[in-house]
């Protein structure tokens, strides 16, 4: 008589639509918290001496809706992925969003530009760690970042504009 076989288990890719849904609302959450933190971030922007290379203050918006929601996705590409370099890759991707939640409070509402500036290179050095941990678990979660990425870079200059005029 064979041997009984063995049930298979459902992939984890399968139930992690939930886990997708969860880093949404994390994401979204975040982004919440900041606008709620900043009171009127745009009247705050717009009383700032900016440079020319500056963008409009209605552009930020709609671009980190897309970031968060891309960030999100990242994230839940590598936490679905049972391999061993999934923990350092979701490690890294969570620091790089508390000190994405940390910069706008920073910013805006404190005011303290300097403090903000050393709060997003440290955001954009755990970036780069989180792309490059994430491209080692699936790769479209490090490709899914790059633009994440440029915007952070970008900001991060713009955040040392704003600090040297004002």
């Amino acid at each position: 008589m064979p041997p009984p076989r063995a049930t298979k288990r459902a992939p984890a890719r399968r139930k992690s639509w939930p886990t997708l849904v969860v880093l949404l609302v994390l994401c979204y959450g975040v982004a919440a918290v900041g606008a709620t933190a900043t009171g009127d971030a745009g009247s705050t922007y717009a009383a700032l001496d900016k440079p020319s290379w500056a963008p409009p203050g209605w552009l930020f918006g709609p671009v980190w809706t897309v970031l968060y929601g891309m960030i999100a996705v990242a994230g839940w590409l590598v936490a679905r992925n049972p391999v061993p370099a999934r923990r350092p890759a979701f490690a890294a991707w969570g620091v790089q969003l508390l000190l994405n939640a940390l910069w706008t409070p920073l910013f805006f509402a404190a005011e303290q530009y300097g403090l903000a500036l050393v709060d997003i290179c440290m955001l954009l050095a755990a970036l780069v760690a989180t792309v490059l941990l994430a491209a080692r678990v699936d790769r479209r979660a490090s490709w899914l970042l790059g633009p994440y990425l440029l915007w952070v870079g970008y900001a991060a200059a713009l955040n040392l504009a704003l600090w040297l005029t004002n």
